[in-house]
């Protein structure tokens, strides 16, 4: 990373801190900030927010690799979560899931080339009476079979 990026990424996070506080509940939200701007969390940032929250490095990695919507790796703008609870297995989302796969040209867990689509699983969206569900950033979508969920993915593609 270079230094002016470190300077720019370091004035946001402290930015952050004047806005959330430095007290260890601001924790969470100051990495969603951080997630939701750069799509992870660099180990940089980790140590920034570590430093400014006066806890120790490892407390911010732990929480960031308990939360699967916080990441220490890079990801897509488009983060493509597809629900893999047992009701949208029955109701058909292996279908679905091979469906993206082919479209996408990347199996869950990948991002695409040019960045714009990461894709995985999670464990649950809250809409098992609708599934199977999917969740593309913010939006949540239901009762998809495999040619609407590629017709969805198709328009953030």
């Amino acid at each position: 990373m270079l230094v002016m990026e470190k300077n720019f990424l370091q004035e946001e996070i402290e930015k952050l801190v004047e806005t959330f506080g430095n007290s260890r509940s601001a924790l969470i939200p100051i990495l969603q900030e951080i997630q939701k701007k750069h799509h992870y969390i660099s180990e940089f940032a980790q140590q920034e927010v570590a430093r400014l929250l006066d806890i120790h490095p490892v407390e911010v990695y732990s929480v960031i690799s308990f939360y699967a919507f916080l990441s220490s790796e890079p990801k897509g703008r488009n983060i493509v979560r597809l629900c893999q609870t047992i009701t949208c297995d029955l109701a058909g989302k292996y279908s679905v899931a091979k469906a993206i796969e082919r479209e996408l040209g990347i199996a869950f867990g990948e991002t695409t080339k040019d960045n714009r689509i990461s894709l995985e699983y999670t464990n649950c969206v809250g809409m098992c009476d609708q599934g199977p569900a999917m969740l593309i950033n913010d939006k949540v979508y239901t009762r998809l079979s495999p040619e609407k969920a590629v017709e969805i993915i198709n328009e953030i593609k």
